[in-house]
Parts: structure tokens; C-alpha cells; sequence
């Protein structure tokens, strides 16, 4: 009886993880980095890039649909702070894109537009600048690439003083908007540190960063 129950237990474990190439397993023994038999990763990834020729290293903790970027994902440096929040939709960038400094400011917030890739042309609804509320039909050629889109935000991660403002309509920079929106907004604006940093400051206080082990089924 007993060994029927052990050769039960193999089977099921064998059978979860017969459908991934590969994956990792972090000490919570959550399953990571999972890539099927298709060879596309799948659910939830951690990637690090280690410093390179001065450039600083990086985690960033997602989700990968069909070999995609989807949804928010978070960048970490190697010590373990929070310096960035992006948003994908297609594995392209879209919609806000925020990083910190590392007292936890903003010092930047992106606007992005993802295309999708499936499609040569794509057709959006823009918003007229001189008519609010009113939309207009684009459509736009796809290079295979996010565009800017949206409001750029510039700002000192010090004081949270609003330094820059740029605006872009699918990837041109709309230069006759970029004054008017600077002079409306407060020099010295005080920017709350968002909800995101917050919570991840306080559930992760005194902690260090979560590690995982890689693992293998091979190749199937």
C-alpha cells in the first residue's frame, strides 16, 4: 500500500512539471521562470542583469504570456530597492512606466503607446488637443516598437519639484504644448512617494531580497 501511495506521489509530481522545458523554484517554492514545451516562457519571471561596463545592474519581477510581457513589472537594483514600475501589453511598453530614486522619489514618469505586433497597421482613438472629449481615428504604421505617447514627467527626486514636462503623439514630440504644460505646474511641487513604493517599503522592511534555485526536467 505503501508503495503504491510513493508511486502515486511520483506521478503527480512528474506529471505538474512534464509540460515546462524548464523552470526555477524560490525558497516559498513557488514555481518561476517556467518556459513550456514550445520553448515560450510562461507566467512568472524574475530576470537580473548584472552590471556591465558602468551601466548598473537590475532585477525585474513579471508576468510572460506566450514568450510576452504582460502586465506591470517591477525593477529592483542588485540591492534590493525598488527603483521602477513599467507596464507592457503585446511585450511592448504601455501606458505608465514610473522609476524612483533611491530615497524612493519619482524622478521620472513615461507615457508609452504599444502597437500590436500581430497587426502591420494598428488604429487608434486620439484625443484632440484643442477639443477635449473629442476623438479622432489614427492609423499607424507598425515599426515593431512602443511609441511615446503621452506626457513625459521630469523631476527633481530630492525636493519632487516638477523640472520638465515633454509631450508626444505616437513617437513626435509635440513641441508647441511642452511650455504651456511647464508653466502650469508648480515649481516646486512635492510628489507623495506612490502607493506601490509605499507598501514595498513597509512589507519589506528589514527584509532581505527573496532568492530562488534553479531546476530542470530537461528537454522533452
Amino acid at each position: 500500500m505503501r508503495l503504491i501511495f510513493l508511486i502515486c506521489l511520483i506521478f503527480s509530481f512528474t506529471n505538474g512539471y512534464s509540460q515546462w522545458q524548464s523552470f526555477s523554484i524560490n525558497n516559498n517554492g513557488d514555481t518561476l521562470n517556467r518556459v513550456d514545451v514550445n520553448g515560450k516562457k510562461q507566467g512568472i519571471w524574475v530576470n537580473r542583469v548584472e552590471a556591465l561596463r558602468g551601466e548598473p545592474g537590475y532585477e525585474e519581477e513579471g508576468y510572460y504570456l506566450d514568450d510576452r510581457k504582460e502586465g506591470e513589472w517591477k525593477l529592483f537594483n542588485l540591492m534590493g530597492d525598488l527603483i521602477g514600475l513599467e507596464n507592457y501589453k503585446w511585450g511592448l511598453k504601455d501606458g505608465t512606466a514610473t522609476y524612483f530614486s533611491l530615497h524612493g522619489g519619482v524622478r521620472l514618469q513615461q507615457s508609452w503607446k504599444a502597437l500590436n505586433p500581430d497587426k502591420l497597421y494598428d488604429t487608434l482613438q486620439v484625443e484632440d488637443i484643442d477639443n477635449l472629449n473629442s476623438y479622432r481615428t489614427v492609423i499607424v504604421k507598425n515599426e515593431g516598437a512602443a511609441l511615446r505617447h503621452g506626457e513625459w514627467r521630469y523631476f527633481n527626486p530630492e525636493t519632487g519639484a516638477l523640472l520638465r514636462v515633454e509631450r508626444y503623439e505616437f513617437g513626435e514630440a509635440v513641441k508647441d504644448k511642452e511650455d504651456e504644460l511647464v508653466k502650469k505646474s508648480p515649481e516646486k511641487k512635492t510628489v507623495e512617494k506612490p502607493k506601490e513604493v509605499l507598501e514595498f517599503e513597509k512589507n519589506n522592511s528589514g527584509k532581505k531580497r527573496v532568492r530562488y534555485q534553479d531546476g530542470s526536467t530537461g528537454d522533452f
